[in-house]
């Protein structure tokens, strides 16, 4: 006997979900129409020229940017975070070992669940918001420190321990270092971080709601975003779009190169974007950022991102295809002296505040999130066994 179907209409949904609605939120948005994103109710690439990490990571946490006082305040609060428990210190060699060539961003899944139940992180259904809002904070804090422990370890080197009277953006770079940076390569990696706090529900974003809300603690929440974000199509491109340089190599190659990729139908690495059909304004602002080093390699980047636009708008006439925040956070993150492999953990380690407060927005809704699925396989027989 078949099942009879239901006679309502069909739902429409479009593929990956894209353009649907899933919730309400205050804590940004992405007009991808008009090349421009915000935190709250500011410009986030205005925050990036004007303001420190720790001042938009309070402004996504408490809502507001900080005065003199409370940014003293919340600055000391996050600095003394840093420090990992002994628990957790004491298998971080053996989680770098066993991570291998997958790198400190597979390693910081696994030491971020410990420095959970270390801490002792309880589910966002069972705490209120002051709880909710310093378990975010502890592990926000700790993930630059693990970042840079799993980095070193990888390599041989013993962990640098934090230091409290860095800035955040310094702090993270001494750790990988070992050395403390010259300012303005701190500045430069502290304007990354904060042109990609947090752009809209992307897939790590929903990812993170999702979890909480299932009432899971914060650290499940960030180790299922940091999976979502492991994923080439979401936070893997800033390295490739760097190989992308290496292989043309010289001006001269540029444009035979990037006409064979395009007519072979290759996706070229750090161009283009979901959202965005305009230019990313991401890329624009480190691309000021570049160019306030200068160099060869910053000038070749420019050369290659003026002839690529000129290819595609010949060869793909119509698609407005332009750099995305990748292709010079890639070379940013290189002039700072951040190898390869600590690209996309760099990534997580500024969307870890965004995650933050996306979760702690989401803990406020006790609704689960619960879509269904349009069943399209075989017609089931009801009551009649499979037989063998």
């Amino acid at each position: 006997m078949s099942v009879n179907r239901s006679v309502a209409a069909p739902i429409e949904v479009p593929r990956g979900l894209a353009g649907v609605v899933v919730t309400d939120t205050a804590i940004g948005d992405v007009r991808g129409l008009e090349g421009f994103y915000h935190y709250r109710q500011y410009s986030a690439v205005e925050l990036a020229r004007t303001r420190g990490f720790e001042d938009v990571w309070h402004l996504m946490i408490h809502g507001e940017l900080p005065d003199a006082a409370r940014r003293a305040d919340f600055v000391g609060e996050t600095a003394a975070l840093r420090r990992l428990p002994d628990e957790v210190r004491a298998v971080l060699p053996a989680i770098a070992a066993a991570s291998g060539a997958s790198g400190p961003l597979a390693g910081m899944r696994t030491a971020l669940s410990l420095l959970g139940a270390a801490k002792g992180f309880r589910p966002v259904y069972d705490i209120g918001a002051d709880e909710r809002r310093r378990d975010t904070l502890v592990a926000a804090a700790a993930v630059p420190t693990l970042l840079a422990a799993l980095h070193r370890l990888g390599r041989g080197l013993e962990p640098v321990e934090p230091r409290e009277d860095l800035p955040y953006a310094a702090n993270y770079l001494y750790m990988v270092t070992g050395s403390e940076p010259e300012p303005r390569r701190a500045r430069a990696i502290e304007q990354y971080l904060i042109s990609t706090i947090d752009h809209g529900f992307n897939a790590s974003t929903f990812t993170a709601r999702v979890i909480a809300s299932t009432g899971a603690d914060v650290a499940a929440c960030l180790v299922g975003a940091v999976g979502a974000l492991s994923g080439p199509l979401h936070g893997g491109a800033p390295s490739r779009a760097l190989d992308t340089l290496d292989a043309i190599g010289s001006p001269d190659r540029i444009d035979s190169w990037i006409r064979a990729r395009v007519l072979a139908g290759d996706r070229i690495m750090g161009f283009g974007h979901a959202i965005y059909r305009t230019e990313d304004p991401r890329s624009r602002m480190l691309r000021e950022v570049a160019q306030s080093f200068g160099g060869p390699r910053v000038d070749f980047a420019v050369e290659v991102e003026r002839q690529v636009e000129a290819i595609l708008a010949e060869l793909k006439p119509g698609r407005e295809l332009h750099t995305n925040v990748e292709f010079y956070a890639g070379v940013v993150m290189e002039l700072c002296g951040l190898p390869r492999e600590m690209f996309t953990p760099t990534f997580a380690a500024a969307r870890m505040v965004g995650w933050s407060a996306n979760i702690l927005e989401q803990a406020e809704d006790r609704k689960i999130i619960r879509p269904v699925a349009r069943y399209v396989g075989p017609e089931p027989a009801v009551g009649a066994p499979a037989r063998a």
